[in-house]
């Protein structure tokens, strides 16, 4: 899942980016409007984890730009205005979900994975095929009943292979997906983690690789 962090209080955004990779999500951050706006022209993001008192060009201005954009973007608006009116006036802007300040992490990691099965065809909570099970909850994965001990990235691109549901997920979709911004393309890192994957999960190897698509579960 890739998500965008966007806080103008920077001890907070980098609490809030750290705690999200450690649930195997990808994150940039932005710690201004005008940043969060250059993200989201080159990034397609799954969850957009907003603030609405933001310098320069406000959370209000950010959330009515990607509505009207047609992205499928879901926006999570977290900030101290808790008042009735102003998260009706929040949700009224086309936000998807609203957390005020101060707020339990637990909860705020339950509402991003809600937002993104929003954001994409229904899946089922557990995801299985092939002897593999993966609950992304409780990050757990067992074949044929064993457990799988898989890093945060790891973890990840195994969830995006299981989703494709038999289907081909391209090296550049794994990257956009598990990977934030600063990761090079070039190096491999795909190839490297598709490797790992196979050799924790053992034999019979499960994962194929489609010359010049990707790869896939079938």
């Amino acid at each position: 899942m890739r998500v965008l962090v966007v806080e103008d209080e920077r001890l907070l955004a980098d609490a809030i980016t750290a705690g999200l990779r450690n649930h195997a999500m990808a994150v940039d951050v932005a710690y201004d409007g005008d940043t969060a706006l250059e993200r989201l022209a080159v990034n397609d993001y799954d969850v957009v984890v907003l603030d609405r008192d933001l310098p320069h060009v406000s959370g209000d201005q950010v959330c009515t730009t990607l509505v009207e954009s047609g992205s499928d973007t879901r926006i999570l608006m977290l900030t101290a205005a808790a008042a009735v009116s102003q998260r009706v006036a929040g949700l009224g802007l086309g936000a998807d979900d609203y957390l005020t300040k101060p707020f339990d992490f637990a909860e705020l990691i339950a509402r991003i994975h809600a937002l993104n099965r929003r954001a994409r065809p229904p899946a089922p909570p557990v995801l299985q095929r092939g002897g593999i099970r993966l609950d992304p909850h409780r990050r757990a994965v067992t074949r044929d009943g064993e457990p799988v001990s898989l890093s945060r990235k790891e973890f990840a691109v195994l969830t995006e292979l299981l989703r494709a549901d038999g289907g081909v997920v391209s090296a550049e979709q794994l990257l956009e997906k598990a990977w934030d911004e600063h990761t090079d393309p070039f190096t491999g890192v795909v190839r490297f983690t598709i490797m790992m994957v196979r050799r924790k999960l053992g034999d019979p190897q499960i994962i194929e690789t489609v010359p010049g698509a990707g790869y896939r579960i079938p």
